[in-house]
């Protein structure tokens, strides 16, 4: 049996285990889900909340923006707070207070501590009593918690609508005035935060641990770290040195020379463009300008952060508030990230063959059109759910879903989901004739179809939850579409894409790089798949979802620690011949790919990764930092790279502006590095030590956020800020001034032939 082969039974072997293993404990996450109740009532039977109630709730939740308003069990958005957290907070201090009053005559912060500990215990022994009938359905409180609740309704509801002694601090959170504009909607909303905060505390039942986990950190109601905490923590660094260990050892027996004897002359100059791969232009310019759509967005989204419902005294928020902005700021990156790639497969699919399928060109034209109306329509639609113009159900469909990453409404998902099944037909047709050839490209070509189905199959995850779907089951497919389809199998699919780009150059042997691919894969899979459970830590999950997202998740960043020999190894070949000066940035953007990978997804990433650490920094800015780092750090520059890559082909013989196209790069990567050392780490960093000292409450709230200091660093992120936004705006011009040099070519030698005729 050859090498290739046994590595294709590796490869299908680890997939299938593992995503039957992440099949087996999403059943799990299903029986076990913190469970929602018929209703909510006291002691002495009034009810509180209709199930249905809890339910809605969730939907206006979604509709106002959900996890780009704060966050909930750790998701969302880093500006206001975890509303979990908060809830928990001012629930425990209201009832400490209350009882205190009542029996002390003064308030609970004033009391001796021996006396304080008192009123926690008993308090805990409340909150954290599991009184959920199962035959009723119903959940029990007694007529102090019932107080409470009504006084945070009352407290939401002046926060939500127009309360104006709350103005202050509602501009501190980026809530314009009335985001919920109907009190019945807002008590609904009321519902669904106790709900979500009742699973932070409320202990399983037969165990001394609530649904998430004890998070948040909450000394009062006696949410502490668990020893399964600790214990997966140190299991997770152990098997991260060990796999660092192992992969170098592997790599230095296997290390050798794979470049080949270099061509001559460009091999892709002798490619022939056909009418489909030309078609390819408007992809690359609609992208261009998603780019400084999502930037200005981003922009926006960030010096809501500073003045809240203003840009630079500019009454914006009434028109265009900070769940909007960065709903699109993120929709946005996902979309034209994936655009480009999707862009640079139709392109390099005909070119395999040498020709185009019969309508392939109809089918590039056809697919740009969808595109266009999905991303033009799940923003206008967005932007009327946020602003409260739809009904619940039609928002579900139409406008904000509310979860971040797949806000778009269910209309939008199934069109795109749809338009990726277009677009895998566009990528096999020209293919599949070649790969039955036996080309030597055979098992590279199979590989790049099996990373495009995956990309097309895996949103399908999107799909799987419904308009009330308990939260902790749509977060368990909510990260099938974020891990696995973005930090998954676009992942494999950039492997793929890279290694043939280098294949066809000349720059790699055929075999060595479909070895090169799938081994690649098989590591990187080894430890994705199962690695998308360390988001799932404190969503309610059952505590095994804890040890094989600790113990996986580490292994994720192994293949990261020899990322700067696959950097060096990109830079050697951009050095091999001269022609090849003609690709140095879309090289260069490798390289860069590379270094973010390492810095990005990997350090960054591994920071905020074991359970301990993600218990206290879960949602905090360190979080924001790693998804700056690895989204535009690793999946945009490759797609920058991918269009250059294309732009070169497409563009043979003209000169680039060598100048312009490296003043884009280098702003580009030096802002980004900028954004992340002035601001965001340092603030992630703060957030941090606030979070373990006091709590989540306090590393989230407006008191500490607008504390000494923090202003001075939000403004530090406007040096990396302009300096990024200035090289893709650099970028954009570069790609807009390459069509324009080719028409002035065009025009002057016309010119020439009518002046010789």
């Amino acid at each position: 049996m050859n090498q290739e082969r046994k590595l294709w039974i590796t490869f299908i072997l680890i997939t299938t285990i593992s995503l039957g293993i992440l099949g087996y404990y999403g059943h799990e996450i299903y029986q076990k889900a913190p469970p929602l109740p018929e209703r909510v009532v006291t002691t002495t039977g009034q009810v509180i909340f209709e199930g249905q109630d809890i339910k809605d709730g969730q939907n206006v939740w979604q509709s106002m923006g959900g996890q780009e308003v704060g966050s909930v069990w750790g998701h969302g958005a880093y500006l206001a707070p975890d509303w979990t957290a908060d809830w928990l907070h001012r629930e425990a201090l209201y009832i400490l207070n209350r009882w205190s009053e009542a029996e002390y005559g003064t308030s609970y912060e004033t009391l001796a501590s021996e006396k304080q500990a008192g009123l926690e215990r008993r308090l805990q022994l409340e909150l954290r009593r599991n009184t959920y009938d199962l035959q009723t359905g119903d959940i029990t409180v007694t007529p102090m918690r019932a107080e409470a609740i009504e006084y945070l309704n009352r407290y939401y509801a002046g926060l939500f609508m127009e309360n104006p002694e709350l103005d202050e601090l509602r501009n501190n959170y980026a809530i314009p005035k009335n985001a919920i504009k109907d009190p019945t909607r807002m008590r609904q909303m009321s519902g669904f935060f106790f709900w979500a905060t009742w699973a932070c505390v409320t202990e399983r039942p037969d165990s001394e641990i609530s649904y998430t986990h004890n998070w948040p950190a909450e000394e009062l109601v006696g949410n502490k770290p668990t020893a399964n905490l600790l214990i997966w923590t140190g299991v997770s660094i152990i098997l991260l040195l060990i796999g660092v260990g192992g992969m170098i050892l592997y790599h230095a027996r296997l290390r050798e020379d794979h470049l080949p004897e270099m061509p001559v002359e460009d091999p892709l100059m002798r490619q022939v463009l056909t009418p489909s791969m030309l078609a390819i232009k408007k992809y690359i310019w609609v992208v261009s300008l998603l780019i400084l759509i999502q930037v200005t967005a981003g922009v926006i989204t960030a010096h809501y952060g500073v003045e809240g419902d203003a840009f630079y005294g500019f009454d914006l928020a009434s028109t265009l508030p900070y769940s909007i902005s960065r709903t699109w700021h993120v929709q946005l990156g996902i979309l034209w990230i994936a655009t480009a790639w999707l862009a640079t497969g139709l392109y390099i699919a005909p070119s395999v063959a040498g020709k185009d399928p019969k309508y392939q060109k109809l089918g590039v034209n056809f697919l740009f059109i969808c595109i266009l109306i999905i991303v033009l329509g799940s923003m206008a639609g967005q932007w009327m759910g946020v602003m409260q113009k739809l009904g619940l159900e039609t928002n579900f469909w139409f406008g904000h879903q509310g979860y971040e990453y797949v806000d778009l409404g269910r209309f939008w998902q199934i069109f795109l989901c749809v338009g990726l099944f277009v677009w895998l037909a566009l990528m096999f047709r020209p293919l599949i004739p070649v790969i039955r050839s036996k080309t030597a490209e055979k098992g590279l070509l199979t590989m790049f179809l099996v990373a495009s189905a995956a990309i097309t199959i895996f949103y399908a995850a999107g799909l799987m939850w419904d308009r009330q779907t308990n939260l902790a089951i749509a977060e368990y497919w909510r990260w099938w579409v974020v891990h696995l389809w973005v930090e998954g199998f676009f992942e494999v699919f950039a492997t793929v894409v890279s290694a043939f780009l280098f294949v066809r150059l000349g720059l790699l042997r055929t075999k060595t790089a479909t070895l090169t691919v799938i081994l690649s894969t098989v590591i990187f899979l080894s430890g994705g798949i199962l690695g998308t459970f360390h988001h799932l830590y404190f969503s309610g999950t059952p505590t095994a979802i804890m040890a094989i997202g600790a113990t996986f998740s580490a292994l994720e960043v192994v293949p990261l620690v020899l990322i700067g020999y696959e950097a060096y190894e990109n830079y050697r070949l951009s050095k091999a011949t001269k022609w090849l000066v003609d690709y140095k940035w879309p090289i260069y953007c490798l390289v860069a790919v590379a270094f973010w990978n390492f810095f990005g997804a990997g350090i960054l990433g591994f920071i905020i990764n074991p359970p301990i650490a993600l218990y206290y920094i879960q949602g905090l800015n360190t979080t924001s930092a790693h998804a700056h780092g690895a989204l535009f750090g690793v999946y945009g520059m490759l797609g920058i790279g991918l269009m250059l890559f294309t732009l070169r082909s497409m563009y043979r013989i003209q000169k680039w502006n060598d100048k312009l196209i490296g003043f884009a790069f280098w702003s580009i990567n030096i802002g980004l590095m900028l954004m992340l050392v002035l601001s965001l780490l340092p603030m992630g960093i703060l957030q941090a030590i606030a979070s373990v000292n006091k709590g989540m409450w306090y590393a989230r709230s407006a008191e500490f956020l607008k504390g000494p200091g923090m202003d001075n660093i939000k403004w530090l992120r406007i040096i990396g800020d302009t300096i990024f936004a200035v090289g893709l705006f650099a970028f954009v011009w570069f790609v807009f001034s390459l069509n324009r040099k080719k028409h002035l070519k065009e025009l002057h030698a016309h010119d020439d032939e009518s002046h010789h005729q």
